[in-house]
């Protein structure tokens, strides 16, 4: 998988329903580039097929965030998983943006891909396109 240009519309940092895990759990509402459309003949801009989804950290622990001066919004330009720097087996996740990047440590991710990915000329969906933000952990069927 690759989040490399995907934007990211809104994080939440939420609670775990099971007591015995850490307290935290990251969310984010992105539009996942599900594929890059090469065009049928040169000079011609590519297309993309674009899905809201909803990616899960969960377990998280140790989150931290730096937020630069945000001229624009917010895309990841890569997310790196990094093998554990200590005796603890969770890896380190690094998500490096434009103008932000977030670390934590989490045992591993799910993405729920909300709606069919939508064929458009941008890498990003309209508001009624991906029918607004949500941190909905429900795949379309």
């Amino acid at each position: 998988m690759g989040w490399h240009d995907c934007r990211v519309h809104a994080v939440s940092i939420g609670e775990s329903e099971d007591d015995a895990l850490p307290p935290a759990r990251l969310l984010l509402d992105l539009d996942y580039i599900v594929r890059w459309v090469e065009p049928a003949r040169s000079g011609i801009p590519l297309t993309f097929w674009v899905s809201p989804a909803t990616l899960v950290f969960e377990p998280a622990w140790n989150i931290a965030a730096r937020l630069g001066p945000l001229h624009d919004l917010m895309e990841i330009a890569d997310l790196h998983r990094l093998d554990s720097p200590d005796r603890y087996p969770d890896p380190l996740w690094h998500i490096e943006g434009q103008s932000f990047e977030l670390r934590l440590r989490a045992p591993g991710y799910t993405q729920y891909l909300r709606l069919p990915p939508h064929h458009v000329s941008r890498q990003v969906l309209t508001a009624a396109e991906r029918a607004g933000i949500s941190f909905a952990e429900q795949p379309f069927t």
